[in-house]
């Protein structure tokens, strides 16, 4: 279990967001708290956001960025290749991250495992307070009229007043179709 942040993605009607807290944890101490662990790719037309290794996270982003352009911008084929070289290649077998990649049309959780996962209800997380995190934007969004950004930020809210690994420190992206 990747003990580091949380990310969290939710889309509701044409808008996908994109959240993630700022802390930077190494053991049990919190070092850093505006880490910016949410980025635009591929001409700002994909959003992703990563819970693990800061390191490890930025060649994941490059290699996805490298297939994204190979793939002409299809996200999910360059996700599943992606997971693809993660799960084949010896020296990525040992990355420690996790990523969510989210554009207009799709939204993907990406590990090392080959896992590519396109959620059913429109809403994915990661990290240490994923549980925490999807709970809450799930509950938000059936229940609540929130555009995709409020869900993401309020349930980062409630999720860094119970996971230690989260802070109130929250960055947000959206994009729209």
């Amino acid at each position: 279990m990747i003990r580091s942040t949380t990310i969290l993605a939710v889309r509701r009607d044409s808008t996908v967001a994109i959240g993630g807290d700022g802390q930077v944890s190494f053991g049990d101490i919190a070092i850093k708290h505006r880490a910016r662990k949410i980025r635009r790719i591929h001409d700002d037309q994909v959003l992703i956001g990563f819970a693990g290794a800061a390191s490890d996270a930025l060649t994941l982003y490059e290699m996805l960025e490298k297939n994204l352009e190979r793939y002409r911008g299809n996200l999910q084929r360059a996700a599943v290749e992606l997971a693809r070289e993660w799960r084949t290649d010896r020296a990525l077998r040992r990355v420690d991250a996790v990523l969510i990649a989210v554009d207009a049309e799709g939204s993907y959780l990406i590990s090392g495992n080959g896992d590519v996962i396109s959620p059913d209800d429109d809403i994915l997380s990661i990290g240490s307070g994923s549980a925490s995190a999807l709970a809450a934007a799930r509950a938000l969004h059936a229940h609540s009229n929130l555009s995709a950004s409020e869900i993401v930020t309020e349930a980062l809210k409630i999720t860094g007043e119970i996971c230690v690994y989260t802070n109130s420190c929250i960055d947000i992206e959206t994009l729209s179709a």
